[in-house]
């Protein structure tokens, strides 16, 4: 836990990641604070980097991307241009929702969001298939969700 964080600052940090449409009135009541106090910290926050980006949470089925698709991925090559560039390509596709480099007998790990198998099979081909550098791809299909958190524990 960073040092510079106190109990304030945590609590204001809990209640964003619960519900960030709060006004600043409202977080402050909720702390017995001065609005002005919460206003300077959250800022503060968001100055040194705790608070990345605020951001709405969507629903995943009525915006059509149903399927979630875990893909490990191995590269050819291991160079760090190589890790680079297929970290640069990777991003640039909008169904990619997270990638991560790993450790273990995968290089990455991407969490790909589609509407159904058969748009997931033309991401697969037309798009990830066709960088140079992969070497395997292994998919792993979501059939139920059972918790699904974006606040982390303070």
């Amino acid at each position: 836990m960073q040092t510079d964080l106190d109990p304030t600052d945590l609590e204001i940090l809990r209640i964003l990641q619960q519900d960030a449409t709060l006004t600043n009135k409202e977080i402050a009541f909720k702390l017995h604070k001065s609005i002005a106090t919460v206003h300077d910290r959250i800022k503060k926050l968001k100055e040194k980097g705790y608070i990345k980006r605020v951001v709405a949470i969507l629903d995943r089925q009525k915006i059509n991307k149903s399927l979630i698709a875990f893909s490990q991925v191995l590269l050819k090559e291991h160079t760090a241009e190589s890790l680079g560039e297929f970290e640069q390509e990777v991003a640039k596709f909008s169904e990619v929702m997270e990638c991560f480099q790993m450790t273990g007998a995968f290089d990455f790990i991407l969490r790909i969001a589609t509407s159904d198998m058969d748009t997931y099979h033309l991401f697969l081909r037309n798009k990830l298939a066709k960088l140079s550098n992969i070497s395997t791809v292994q998919s792993f299909f979501v059939l139920s969700e059972t918790k699904s958190e974006t606040a982390y524990p303070l």
